[in-house]
């Protein structure tokens, strides 16, 4: 996951592009959260650990039947390896995240009373669960301003030049330096958003980016000469670049 970032702009980003950068993003959407479907801590925590190596989407086709029968360590526990592997057939490593599943429910009744722990520590010792997944499970459930470094978030941050690095880690760690305290609790959704429907890793939608400007990235997606022609015929025939905004979980 190796991406050294080519500059038009030289040098670091100023305090003042990163400040205006969030703030375009937040007008844009106020309220990011994630697009996993969930409606407890638990149901949080177990939609992040299926999400590893697969998508959003198909984590909640997999979540809606799992779910109703499995709202707690408990009953996930009663439904035994072959049931629960069932519901997770569709999804990419499905015999393992059953496994991680099945020793994490155990671990949260025998070590948390049952309950998802609060801290990155305590959950990174349930199976399943490393450093990005417990700071989307921190940031989504407590506002805490950590900031998970996913395949979106490198590559926007790469990309852009906002916070370049060969490592997620390496990559949370200057995002942790420059983003200001007041996005710091939105920051990684703004990121995952803008990443998976705007700066997307084939063709990014340069043309319809709201921190184009700002961004040192070289070989910027010039504009459809159809999109134009559409609209000066006054047609546009596409989404606006704000559609990712509605999405929402239930």
């Amino acid at each position: 996951m190796k991406v050294r970032p080519r500059s038009e702009r030289a040098g670091r980003w100023s305090a003042r592009e990163v400040g205006t950068l969030f703030r375009r993003l937040a007008r844009e959407n106020p309220a990011p959260t994630t697009e996993l479907h969930y409606a407890s801590p638990f149901e949080l925590l177990v939609a992040v650990l299926l999400s590893a190596q697969t998508t959003d989407q198909a984590v909640n086709r997999a979540t809606a039947t799992l779910f109703p029968v499995a709202q707690d360590p408990e009953a996930l526990l009663a439904l035994g390896p072959e049931a629960l592997a069932g519901h997770l057939r569709g999804l990419g490593l499905f015999r393992t995240k059953t496994r991680h599943l099945m020793a994490t429910s155990r671990l949260l009744l025998e070590r948390f009373g049952g309950a998802v722990p609060q801290s990155r520590a305590a959950l990174m010792q349930l199976p399943g669960i490393g450093r990005k997944s417990a700071n989307v499970i921190l940031n989504t459930l407590t506002a805490a301003g950590t900031i998970a470094v996913d395949t979106h978030v490198f590559r926007v941050a790469n990309r852009t030049g906002l916070a370049p690095g060969t490592t997620p880690r390496a990559v949370e760690t200057r995002l942790d330096e420059c983003v200001p305290d007041r996005y710091r609790s939105r920051a990684h959704h703004w990121l995952v958003l803008h990443g998976r429907y705007v700066c997307q890793a084939r063709k990014p939608r340069c043309p319809e980016c709201r921190i184009r400007d700002l961004c040192r990235f070289q070989d910027k997606t010039p504009p459809d000469p159809r999109e134009a022609s559409r609209r000066g015929s006054g047609a546009t025939g596409r989404q606006p670049a704000r559609a990712w905004s509605r999405h929402r979980p239930r």
